[in-house]
């Protein structure tokens, strides 16, 4: 048995029923095995053991008054995962789906994703299994101020930075950040980020993580002879990423013909009217069917598999394991080129390697969807300096620090020996950034 092997069988055996965490480990672990080979110290200093094991797990009760005066009790969670090259940073996910697993996997992710930005943030992700769905905004708020007074202890801009995630945009970090405030005594505007831009937002933070996804796809695209323009694209999902995604598709000459939520999705011929999109799922909070309102011409799908169309590039926004073997294998057949991770993990570690196996460009998520968070990093600068950017000098800031990651991700990939393989190339370049900052802090 492998040295990697049986850390991986040890974490399993650990956490057994954290399947999603047990995938985000395994596709590391499969990643760096040429790394460990040609540095003694990760081992000997047992970096990766110390990797597997979150620096920190916090689980709480979050209980809160319904609009019936009724007092109901979520789950939430803090996953502080790794502190080694900054303070712990990650977003805040509200989802029924939400629980141990899921956050570990995040954060997990999260550590190597913010370790490709170059910046100095660390690894973390929270959430709750509330579910945001249906509430009247005086019970957002409930939930909110509650589950703040509990993270509050736990927080700080030189300890860790929540920020937004799915179920969580600008209207839950103001209640957030509104709570924490009060409950602080301090206007400690770096402590969130994603905030309004009344109190120390950042422009372009909404557009980050699908614009830049956007970015690097395009620079992949480029670096193996393909151009973006006149290709087609199918979107899954309908949040700030999928959106943004399809806002910067458009612009760059490439027609998005399909966008999806948990319902179903909808079918554009001509090409997903972004100003629709954006009104029906910014504006009115509305599922993605009434699309058809704006543009009768359009089908809508209910219940459907959307990796099902005919694509040149297919950008899972939505949630993990979005495409599997199955809808893989279909992608393929149909002639995909491209696929952008925008959502976190959206790809089994199959269909990763069917993928791979088949040629397919794939621009995995730690790399591909970092621009939130370092946009997010952005903010914080900003922060610090009680200074406001341009989104001009922020977007331009976010192309820049995009196309170093893939840069990085494809320099780790041929220097060892996997040309191509972003996925690798990603996960080393992430894991060596983290691993050197270990060994220089010795055994602590």
């Amino acid at each position: 048995m492998t040295y990697l092997q049986k850390i991986l069988d040890e974490t399993k055996l650990k956490n057994p029923n954290e399947l999603e965490f047990q995938q985000a480990v395994e596709e590391i672990l499969t990643s760096i095995e040429p790394v460990i080979e040609k540095n003694q110290a990760y081992s000997d200093l047992k970096v990766i053991e110390r990797l597997v094991e979150p620096e920190r797990q916090i689980i709480f009760r979050v209980p809160w008054i319904d609009r019936n005066g009724q007092f109901q009790i979520n789950r939430g969670f803090r996953i502080q995962h790794s502190s080694a090259i900054g303070p712990y940073k990650g977003g805040l996910r509200f989802h029924p789906t939400v629980n141990l697993s899921i956050i570990k996997f995040l954060a997990f992710e999260q550590t190597f994703k913010n370790a490709l930005t170059g910046l100095s943030i660390g690894g973390a992700k929270g959430g709750s299994d509330f579910d945001p769905k249906g509430k009247t905004d005086v019970e957002i708020m409930s939930f909110c101020q509650n589950f703040m007074t509990e993270l509050y202890r736990h927080i700080g801009q030189f300890v860790d930075i929540p920020a937004g995630d799915m179920g969580v945009g600008e209207r839950e970090i103001g209640f957030l950040y509104g709570q924490y405030k009060r409950i602080s005594n301090t206007f400690e505007a770096g402590t969130l980020t994603g905030k309004g831009l009344s109190y120390g937002g950042s422009l372009a933070r909404k557009e980050a993580t699908g614009f830049g996804l956007l970015y690097f796809v395009n620079e992949m695209l480029k670096s193996h002879n393909h151009s973006i323009q006149g290709k087609t694209v199918v979107i899954s999902g309908s949040g700030n990423v999928a959106m943004y995604a399809c806002k910067k598709a458009s612009e760059l000459g490439a027609k998005v013909i399909a966008m999806s939520d948990s319902g179903g999705y909808v079918y554009d011929k001509d090409g997903i009217d972004f100003t629709a999109i954006h009104a029906i799922k910014e504006i009115q909070r509305e599922r993605i069917s009434k699309y058809l309102e704006y543009h009768p011409h359009a089908e809508y799908f209910q219940g459907k598999r959307i990796w099902d169309l005919k694509c040149d590039i297919a950008l899972p926004c939505a949630m993990q394991n979005d495409i599997d073997l199955s809808a893989a294998t279909t992608l393929i057949s149909n002639g995909c080129i491209a696929v952008g991770e925008g959502a976190n993990m959206p790809t089994t570690n199959e269909a990763i390697k069917l993928f791979i196996e088949n040629n397919v460009l794939l621009a995995p998520a730690k790399a591909a969807n970092a621009g939130g968070v370092a946009t997010s990093a952005l903010e914080m600068a900003q922060n610090s300096s009680r200074l406001s950017w341009s989104f001009e000098k922020v977007d331009s800031t976010l192309k820049e620090i995009m196309t170093n990651i893939f840069e990085e991700s494809s320099k780790a990939a041929s220097e060892y020996g996997h040309p191509g393989n972003y996925v690798m190339g990603a996960n080393i370049a992430g894991f060596i950034r983290v691993a050197n900052a270990m060994t220089a802090f010795g055994a602590v």
